[in-house]
């Protein structure tokens, strides 16, 4: 009868010990419970800065249609950063289990989105008023804007700590501060206390 009750145990034991196995929990976690291997501010990072860089894309793409010359230029250059972005974003995303675009992000925002603006009154009735995207949109600031929030990010994953996002956001930043300040962005200086 002791034999029987230490084998059943030295089974459990061992059956125990071998579904613990580092390796195994971590791949059984990211499979069931769909978590990543990111923290909340990386994962922030992949949501923000990715959804900015697909639309960003797309406003460059409209901004070089639009015949303006100023614009033209700095679309062309904004496009290119954000060209070269994207495949590294998305090889960091699948390297660190995240989904790359983010699901649930709103997307598609384009030439149509440009040129309308929606108005509701009081009715709850929703109207669609065309307008000129030449007299309103003014790529060049937005293009700013875009950028300094893509720089805010890649500041804040500087620190970071996860090494490979570190070591991505050091080089991308250098980059993006470059084009902000070559599209009219001004810099901030920093005082050391």
């Amino acid at each position: 009868m002791k034999f029987n009750t230490l084998f059943v145990a030295a089974i459990c034991a061992s059956s125990l010990m071998t579904s613990c196995v580092h390796d195994t929990a971590k791949e059984n976690q990211l499979k069931y419970t769909h978590t990543s291997l990111v923290d909340g501010d990386a994962y922030a990072f992949f949501q923000v800065v990715g959804e900015t860089a697909l639309d960003g894309v797309k406003y460059a793409e409209y901004a070089e249609k639009s015949g303006d010359a100023k614009s033209t230029e700095i679309a062309t250059k904004v496009k290119a950063f954000y060209t070269q972005l994207l495949p590294t974003l998305d090889s960091l995303a699948t390297a660190n289990q995240v989904d790359f675009p983010i699901k649930g992000i709103p997307q598609g925002h384009g030439e149509e989105e440009a040129n309308t603006a929606t108005v509701a009154d009081s009715t709850a009735h929703t109207a669609t008023v065309a307008h000129e995207a030449h007299d309103h949109f003014d790529y060049a600031h937005h293009a700013q804007h875009e950028l300094a929030t893509v720089k805010d990010h890649l500041t804040r994953l500087t620190h970071n700590t996860n090494a490979a996002l570190r070591s991505f956001a050091k080089e991308q930043l250098e980059i993006v501060s470059e084009l902000y300040v070559q599209i009219g962005g001004k810099e901030e200086a920093h005082g050391h206390h």
